[in-house]
């Protein structure tokens, strides 16, 4: 067991409505499931065998809301482009949806006895930003009596000994870990049962905004002092941050520096689907035009965010340029804040989707998975591709198989990289590192998910962006890698040439196209596994290439831009690729080959717009 306060926090328990009465209490019971349920087209019913005719939507509303077994929560009604559907079908559209509650029993039997109605769980989402469980160490430890108690107070302070609130602790211990936020005198507190001074593995500390975090590796806690903690602030290693504003180690791994000022993505929309954001924080004033609040369902709800993972995506993508602070990359596209966070669900993300159809979205960030799929949103995200709209996905962060979405070919999925020289080495970034690093220092993040579904790699550690409400903080996680890659296809969107002629209008080749580009644009990273990188990390340079025609390339990079005409030829199908080519585990040089050899047919000849896209719309 353990309990963990901080020190100015004194709340004392709900006590008993009424004159000293006793509430009547209910025991906890289980949580009721949350489904989507909704009618199959005949085209899917035909593919299925099932010979039952199509129900009507409304006849399915109608017959849940009076089943005293069902608990309807909503109905999401889609918005329909002309007679096109998910699989660009004549006449076929995205259903209407219904939200629910029943038990998985009652679930099961409404697919039994309507094989012509879909249902699948409506399961959470979580965000892909690296949580704050500390390591556990892994050597055999004398496991303590549960009698044992031990109490450990922290005090931290920044260098100059100025408590610092808001910081979150854990502290690993051999049985459980515990955690505690610091109060306004910088101190918190745990209690943890069966442990020892001797028996704590680690103790974790991320502050809130404004300094790095940091880990203690078997620290030594006194039970009967405070026990100290110091942290370095962020301008310790950026000087003059935040006042003197911060071009990205990210953007600059991606060549967003060399390319024209001009270059601002003026005239392309882009939608976070996330926490809202922090309107009124200097980055991101001005920034964020529109939005909608699928978590709170209130207006003008998307301008806040208490969790604030969506500020740091939007501060990334679209931090404006105004001498301080950070800088995004497209800082005069036009960004919309889709809030489905906190308790975001696979109905909310449909939702938010549909609301960029709408909007007609041009790229949209999706720094959120989960491990289970979901036919409808497979569906959905098919069906925005048909619209023109590209979906940039975040891998995922527990070092496994790729979350969904981002293992569907119909998106742009992300792994995350880091570089050694970026943060200090006591900070928990460090604890980040997987071997081996390049000779420039970069190295695949130890949390990135990895497998053949990964497109690309990006920056996804140490990366400082906006926090509500005026702070800044360095995250790490495959949702920190998506947004630089958004921020990227939205300039090539803006000012590729492709996009002012054959591809302008708003249709899947264009999606595919985008798609292409980013990746034939990539610089090959060898980390020893080809499934952590993909093609390798965007360069913005080669990306925009057709458009820099007063960019004189260096001789360094004339191999690479030929390496690059090979990649388009080889995603396109033109060529059937290279040999299969080592690279060193030092920095890979411009002219060092297509990494990994021919593309994978099903998918790259898929997003060239060459192969036949895999059937989604057979939901079941």
């Amino acid at each position: 067991m353990t309990n963990s306060t901080g020190s100015n926090n004194n709340e004392s328990r709900p006590r008993s409505p009424g004159r000293g009465k006793p509430a009547q209490q209910q025991e906890v019971q289980p949580r009721t499931r949350q489904y989507m349920a909704a009618v199959l087209p005949r085209p899917s019913l035909e593919a299925m065998g099932v010979m039952a005719s199509p129900m009507d939507a409304a006849d399915l509303r109608d017959m849940l809301e009076r089943d005293t077994q069902v608990q309807v929560l909503r109905h999401l009604e889609m918005h329909q482009r002309a007679g096109m559907g998910p699989m660009g079908v004549q006449g076929v559209s995205f259903p209407s949806v219904t939200v629910v509650q029943m038990s998985r029993e009652k679930a099961e039997s409404l697919r039994r006895q309507l094989p012509q109605v879909h249902v699948e769980r409506d399961r959470l989402l979580t965000y892909t930003q690296v949580s704050a469980m500390p390591r556990r160490e892994t050597r055999h430890q004398v496991v303590q009596p549960l009698g044992i108690e031990s109490t450990f107070t922290f005090l931290v302070t920044d260098p100059g000994g100025k408590p610092v609130p808001d910081v979150t602790i854990m502290v690993n211990g051999y049985l459980w870990p515990a955690q505690t936020v610091t109060g306004a005198d910088g101190r918190g507190t745990v209690t943890m049962t069966g442990e020892t001074p001797e028996s704590i593995a680690s103790v974790l500390v991320k502050p809130r905004s404004g300094y790095w975090s940091r880990i203690v590796d078997r620290p030594d806690l006194r039970p009967d002092r405070d026990n100290l903690i110091v942290l370095k602030r962020l301008s310790d290693t950026l000087p003059g941050f935040p006042d003197r504003q911060l071009f990205g180690w990210g953007q600059q791994a991606m060549q967003l520096h060399r390319l024209p000022p001009t270059f601002r993505g003026a005239g392309v929309k882009i939608a976070v689907v996330d926490s809202g954001a922090a309107v009124a924080h200097p980055d991101l004033a001005g920034e964020v035009v529109d939005g909608c609040d699928l978590s709170g369902r209130k207006a003008g709800g998307w301008k806040t965010d208490k969790v604030h993972h969506g500020s740091h995506c939007a501060g990334v993508i679209t931090g404006a340029d105004n001498g301080q602070g950070i800088v995004g990359f497209a800082v005069e596209a036009e960004v919309y804040a889709c809030k489905i966070f906190p308790g975001g669900r696979l109905s909310d993300l449909i939702e938010a989707l549909n609301y960029c159809i709408a909007k007609e979205i041009d790229v949209v960030n999706l720094s959120l998975g989960t491990k289970e799929s979901s036919p409808l949103v497979a569906a959905k995200i098919e069906e925005l591709r048909n619209a023109g709209v590209a979906c940039v996905v975040a891998a995922g962060n527990d070092g496994g198989p790729v979350s969904f979405p981002g293992n569907l070919p119909t998106v742009l999925t992300v792994a995350a990289i880091g570089k050694a020289d970026t943060f200090p080495a006591d900070s928990t970034h460090a604890d980040q590192i997987r071997q081996p690093r390049t000779g420039e220092g970069y190295f695949s993040a130890e949390f990135t998910c990895f497998g053949p579904e990964i497109d690309v790699c990006a920056p996804g550690v140490a990366v400082v962006s906006a926090i509500p409400p005026d702070g800044y903080a360095a995250w790490d996680g495959t949702s920190m890698a998506t947004p630089h890659v958004t921020g990227l296809a939205a300039l090539v969107l803006a000012h590729h040439v492709d996009f002012t002629d054959g591809f302008r209008h708003r249709d899947a080749r264009r999606v595919d196209r985008l798609f292409q580009i980013m990746k034939s644009s990539c610089t090959p990273l060898n980390f020893g596994d080809p499934l952590r990188t993909g093609m390798g990390l965007p360069d913005a340079v080669r990306a925009l290439a057709p458009s820099l025609p007063g960019v004189i390339p260096q001789p360094s990079e004339i191999h690479a831009m030929m390496d690059q005409l090979t990649s388009e030829m080889i995603l396109a199908g033109l060529s059937p690729g290279l040999p299969q080519q080592t690279i060193g585990l030092t920095a890979v040089q411009p002219g060092a080959g297509v990494y990994g050899g021919p593309a994978q047919p099903s998918q790259e000849m898929y997003g060239a717009g060459l192969g036949a896209p895999p059937h989604l719309y057979g939901w079941r």
